[in-house]
């Protein structure tokens, strides 16, 4: 009976009565009522301090709350609600609140009996606020001994596992290696000397960020369009002036010359490239060499993500094309290109200056090519079925 009259009375101080009506509900004594609250008293006769303080929390100073957070007004508004019987929607409604807010709020804060009062939900709220914590790493005896590994190359991971076997009953002596980490980059609070960052493997004075796999971010300044919305019919070759791109690399990668290979005919142009491949130069070149050619044959442009396309919207506008982007690691995407890539090697070998070749060595490898009889076009010449396909569409015009 004395333990049922104990819950009714916190439920009651829980809702909001106050102490002196709960105990007459209850048919306690305002003194019951007040051990039940705060615990037994002392031997000398006197209370021991709240266990629990229902009107502000047990800090001797309230701290300054910022207004993300619910308020003690906003506390008593939904415990008002809730004594009318309101829905959680119709609180949240009134307060300018999410309905997840006001249902996380009762449910966090709830009585032992599962009432909700306000005071004591703000006391609970305020009590579990963050405050200034000190760091595992300032202990003198792990700092000693995470220095003296850094100092030895070991990486955090090493130092971390090293620590739970060597000391594996003594929490002191262990920390996650991201708390060995947080010790070394963030100098203001991390206590580990300026120059230790020079012992890490990365070598590195800051954290590299890094974002989720579904957060990448825009290779280019216009938005690239991605071959998965290429047409279909691009797919088996049927329609041509479909094109794929790319560029080969010389010695350092400091030289290069643009491969441009049409997927239904495997016509080969090749871009000459004397002052640089950077976006300027590529795009110029593209231009230049594709805009002899009849409109049949501009439909698209394919091309890795590679800085030198940084211009695709021009080039699209020039040509009149639309110019497509592969996946990130996905060369197969390219599967003609990459290929007459891997032939164009005999004559551009890997490790050379191909700034030096002339223009007209690129157009004379290039018709070489052309003019060579292929197995997957039933042993006919590129440059036949290219001109045979121009030739069919001015007639059917």
């Amino acid at each position: 009976m004395q333990g049922a009259r104990r819950a009714r009375y916190l439920e009651l101080v829980s809702g909001g009565m106050n102490f002196t009506r709960a105990a007459e509900a209850v048919g306690v004594s305002k003194r019951t009522g007040k051990v039940w609250r705060n615990g037994r008293g002392r031997s000398s006769g006197r209370d021991e301090r709240a266990l629990v303080d229902w009107y502000r929390g047990d800090m001797e100073e309230p701290k300054k709350i910022d207004g993300y957070y619910l308020s003690q007004d906003e506390r008593i508004a939904i415990a008002d609600g809730l004594r009318a019987g309101d829905s959680i929607r119709s609180i949240a409604a009134r307060l300018g609140r999410s309905p997840s807010t006001v249902s996380r709020e009762i449910r966090s804060n709830a009585g032992p009996t599962g009432g909700y009062g306000p005071y004591r939900a703000q006391q609970l709220s305020t009590s579990r606020l963050k405050r200034p914590k000190a760091r595992k790493i300032d202990d003198p005896r792990l700092r000693r001994a995470v220095q003296e590994k850094l100092d030895r190359h070991w990486s955090p991971e090493q130092i971390s596992g090293w620590l739970r076997r060597e000391f594996p009953d003594n929490d002191a002596m262990n920390a996650c290696h991201e708390t060995i980490y947080q010790a070394i980059y963030v100098q203001s609070k991390g206590r580990l000397r300026r120059d230790i960052e020079g012992k890490l493997r990365s070598g590195r004075a800051a954290r590299r960020p890094r974002s989720a796999g579904d957060e990448r971010k825009p290779r280019f300044r216009d938005p690239m369009v991605m071959i998965s919305e290429r047409p279909a019919e691009v797919e088996d070759r049927a329609v041509p002036g479909h094109w794929e791109g790319d560029l080969i690399t010389g010695a350092a990668n400091k030289s290069a010359i643009g491969t441009l290979v049409e997927r239904t005919t495997r016509f080969t142009m090749l871009l000459h490239l004397p002052d640089g491949h950077g976006a300027e130069q590529v795009q110029d070149a593209i231009v230049k060499k594709m805009a002899r050619l009849p409109e049949l044959m501009l439909n698209s442009l394919a091309w890795d993500q590679g800085s030198e396309l940084a211009r695709h919207k021009k080039i699209g506008a020039a040509l009149g094309m639309q110019v497509y982007f592969c996946d990130p690691h996905s060369p197969w995407q390219r599967g003609t290109n990459e290929n007459t890539n891997g032939l164009l090697r005999q004559y551009f070998p890997k490790g050379t200056d191909l700034s030096a070749y002339p223009e007209d060595y690129l157009d004379a490898v290039a018709e070489e090519l052309n003019d060579r009889p292929r197995k997957t076009l039933g042993f006919m010449k590129p440059s036949e079925l290219f001109v045979k396909l121009i030739d069919e569409s001015e007639d059917a015009a």
